[in-house]
């Protein structure tokens, strides 16, 4: 199921990047007392009482522009309103309702978005008089919190999960696997998706950036059904110079929680870039099976060499990521393009399996036997069993009498160990570790 989408908006410095960390339990979003640090939106996937829900942060809303960057900000929070399933309007007690406040009020009651107020930095129990007086904008009554010190906090997000509405309409049916097209602007991600329906449905043209919303386009081979789910581009922030084009990350990230499996195209003139490896770490985030094509393969001058060194490269990029196969395609020759979808076939599968315990036991005693796990503060480190517990996306749990001994080079060494006996190819795999 595709995870709700709550965002945090609000004028600057009124404590919503101290709120994000607070709520994902890290310090990952800049907390400054200078206006307008938080520029881009921050987002990342979190939990209340067993709930996931993607969390965004965003920059503080003005209504005077220094800059163009002010005006960036202010199309974000349009933007993060816009996909969001839930607003946390956030303000500040002491200095009472703004005219920034006022401006923000009037778009969430058009936007008629579910929305719940937020006064935060109430640190004393006599301030939550003061907050009352935000009831004039209109939202009910608002929630008091300190996101510094974590008062209040809870009952905030108790509330945040109660609201969520009902996911389900964009789900795909029981048969059908769903694969999200992700990649960089112009990388001829439509142009697939068209190839593959065999009509022009997405509008092509040179032009970076012309699939802004994410668009599903069902098909069928050899009996199988499949929903493409054609992306936004995901570019640079630097090089960004469209509005609409500069906040499309979070609608591809939408695309990729509702998904079984991502596709992510590359120019193949290109090669791997630092954005295809970002968008490969959302896919590896959100435990999708995964593959990479390498488009436009038309255009690169080849030998009998020439894809065994291009996939080499690729493999140098990924690093530790080397589970991941790669597909060269062109549309302009009809190379391969049908390859995509038997591959995904293939991935599905491998991304669904269930592996026997006894024959995980198996390889687990084979694997201690040519590598003991190192001892941890001088007591030997004892893995009892392991078994899968989780399928689409797999998961293995280990038992051991000390789950926190065991170091993170033992834990890609199982890892591996799960890959050479089972396949798992293209798959993330989630390995966990718990007390016998």
């Amino acid at each position: 199921m595709a995870l709700p989408i709550a965002a945090i908006v609000g004028r600057p410095n009124v404590g919503k990047s101290t709120l994000f960390n607070r709520i994902i339990r890290r310090r990952e979003a800049i907390v400054d007392q200078t206006a307008g640090v938080t520029r881009d939106r921050h987002y990342t996937r979190t939990d209340w009482c067993g709930i996931e829900f993607m969390i965004v942060d965003t920059g503080g809303y003005m209504i005077h522009f220094k800059d163009d960057i002010d005006k960036g900000i202010k199309f974000q929070v349009e933007e993060a309103i816009d996909e969001a399933d839930l607003v946390l309007f956030m303000t500040e007690v002491g200095t009472g309702v703004t005219d920034i406040d006022l401006v923000i009020s009037k778009m969430l009651r058009r936007s008629k978005k579910p929305a719940i107020m937020v006064t935060n930095k109430v640190d004393k129990p006599v301030q939550k008089n003061e907050a009352h007086e935000f009831l004039k904008l209109g939202f009910g009554e608002p929630m008091t919190i300190s996101a510094l010190h974590g008062k209040g906090v809870g009952d905030l997000l108790d509330e945040v999960v109660r609201l969520f509405p009902e996911q389900g309409s964009l789900e795909p049916e029981e048969d059908e696997i769903s694969v999200a097209i992700l990649g960089k602007p112009n990388v001829g991600k439509s142009s697939i998706v068209n190839a593959l329906y065999g009509k022009d449905k997405m509008l092509v043209t040179d032009i970076p950036g012309t699939t802004r919303d994410a668009v599903d386009t069902v098909i069928k081979r050899d009996g199988q059904k499949f929903r493409l789910i054609d992306t936004a581009g995901l570019r640079k922030r630097k090089k960004v110079h469209e509005n609409i084009e500069y906040y499309s990350t979070l609608r591809s990230l939408r695309s990729l929680e509702r998904c079984h499996l991502a596709v992510i195209i590359v120019d193949a003139q290109d090669g791997v870039q630092i954005q295809d490896l970002k968008i490969l770490d959302m896919a590896i985030q959100a435990k999708r099976g995964i593959l990479i094509v390498l488009n436009k393969w038309d255009l690169v001058v080849e030998d009998d060499r020439t894809f065994i060194e291009m996939e080499r490269k690729v493999k140098d990029k990924l690093k530790n990521i080397d589970y991941i196969n790669v597909l060269s395609t062109s549309v302009l020759r009809r190379q391969r393009i049908f390859k995509i979808l038997d591959v995904c076939r293939d991935v599905y599968s491998e991304w669904q399996k269930k592996i026997d315990t006894s024959d995980l036991n198996e390889m687990l005693e084979q694997a201690v036997k040519s590598n003991h796990p190192p001892s941890y503060r001088g007591r030997v480190v004892a893995i009892k069993y392991v078994t899968q517990t989780g399928q689409a996306p797999p998961v293995f749990t280990f038992f051991a009498n000390y789950p926190k001994g065991i170091a993170e080079n033992y834990r890609r060494y199982l890892n591996r160990q799960i890959r050479e006996n089972f396949g798992f190819s293209n798959i993330p795999i989630t390995l966990q570790f718990r007390k016998k």
